[in-house]
């Protein structure tokens, strides 16, 4: 069973924490995260990202690199721009975008329950990336951006949060990108057991996005257990920085696909070979969304085309029945010639936030047809985790995104 315990939060001065919240590190690459961290020095960007501290003839995995995360986190403290609070706490996270709310516990989730798999997972995760995180958790001795948990919806949670969101929030601030953000701090007795208990009585709670953040929280927590022998399960190292969000609030968009060329075909042949598998329909200049599962649009020579995949290549296996895998197996692989999507570099993907448009640039730029998919549903992502099987790359696009700065989790225990 879960356990998901309330924490001792370091987190913003109300009035600096617009300032402070910052988009997950690996949203930007390293000259993308040295613009948008210069425009605030508050930002946590700066301290999720400190190499954008120097100049780029420093490498992003220098030592010098994580100490001045910690030498600003530390800064920051003293500062006053963030404070501890002196009462371990759940929090109500909320985030509205385009009028849909989505509203999340932040608590800390039990690194035993990840290894235990009562957190269940969906990706791989590649050590390299890891890495990165591990030092910078384990150097700054804190866990500063939240993994992004899924759980099936439970009434007394759900009574918990709607009676605290009609007070004032904590926080309650729109970030540049339109996104609405309110906190509200649980801290009642009373409450607090409602929501540890509820938590307690289900095994099944889910990564959604942040894979790599989980897994380096985790073996973070693993090495400062071989450290400390004698641990007790209580030392904070022993849990990670989470949301939890209910089933029910989540919105995951399409991760669609761009590729670089016809793998030696014409456009007349390469479409005479994929109505092999999928039934064609010429569209035309407007741009096609799929309106469900085993529907894929086509973008190529200014052209959308509507794809619909044979009965014969529909599966009711929880991986390969999966959109992304029906495109993978049937189309990208063996007309395409895209074997390996995570390394090969004839395939692109763009997030569903950026929208049809954007496939259209890039498939009369840098690429030459781009594919728009039928979002994956949080039933698949379960059905998926349950099986303990794994979602191929690039699967999910999850939105609004978690910011990172406004809830830090210290490893060090209080005395």
């Amino acid at each position: 069973m879960a356990t998901i315990r309330p924490f001792f939060c370091i987190r913003p001065t109300k009035e600096l924490a617009s300032r402070v919240a910052a988009l997950p590190y690996d949203v930007y690459n390293r000259q993308e995260a040295k613009e948008v961290a210069k425009l605030d020095e508050l930002s946590f960007l700066n301290i999720d990202r400190a190499e954008t501290q120097f100049d780029d003839s420093v490498s992003t995995y220098d030592d010098r690199v994580y100490q001045k995360a910690k030498e600003l986190l530390d800064k920051r403290m003293k500062d006053g721009v963030y404070i501890k609070e002196e009462t371990p706490s759940y929090y109500i996270y909320e985030l509205i975008m385009d009028g849909r709310s989505q509203t999340g516990i932040v608590a800390c989730a039990s690194i035993d329950d990840y290894v235990n798999g009562v957190i269940k997972k969906h990706e791989n995760t590649r050590e390299e990336k890891e890495l990165d995180r591990i030092r910078h958790v384990d150097t700054c001795n804190a866990q500063t951006g939240p993994i992004f948990l899924a759980y099936r919806s439970i009434e007394a949670i759900n009574y918990v949060v709607n009676t605290k969101k009609v007070e004032e929030p904590l926080y309650h601030f729109i970030s540049d990108d339109g996104i609405e953000h309110n906190v509200w701090v649980i801290d009642r007795k009373d409450q607090i057991a409602v929501i540890k208990e509820s938590f307690s009585n289900t095994d099944q709670i889910y990564i959604a996005d942040g894979h790599h953040r989980a897994a380096s929280a985790v073996k973070v927590g693993i090495k400062r257990r071989a450290e400390n022998p004698g641990y007790t399960n209580e030392e904070e190292f022993n849990y990670f920085l989470s949301v939890l969000f209910p089933d029910d609030q989540l919105l995951i968009m399409p991760y669609n696909r761009v590729v670089k060329d016809l793998n030696g075909y014409s456009k007349e042949s390469f479409l005479e070979k994929i109505r092999e598998k999928f039934d064609i329909e010429e569209v035309g200049s407007t741009p096609y969304e799929p309106e469900k599962k085993g529907c894929f649009g086509l973008y190529l020579d200014y052209t959308w085309y509507k794809l619909v995949a044979k009965d014969e290549i529909l599966s009711n296996d929880p991986v390969l029945g999966l959109d992304v895998s029906i495109l993978q197996n049937e189309l990208l692989a063996p007309v395409l010639g895209i074997g390996d999507p995570r390394t090969d570099t004839r395939i692109d993907f763009v997030g569903g936030i950026r929208g049809l448009k954007e496939l259209e640039k890039r498939a009369t730029t840098d690429m030459q047809l781009a594919f728009s998919m039928y979002p994956t549903s949080i039933k698949e992502l379960f059905d998926v985790a349950d099986a303990s099987k794994l979602m191929p790359p690039k699967s999910t696009w999850f939105e609004p995104k978690l910011r990172s700065g406004i809830f830090i989790h210290s490893l060090e225990d209080e005395k």
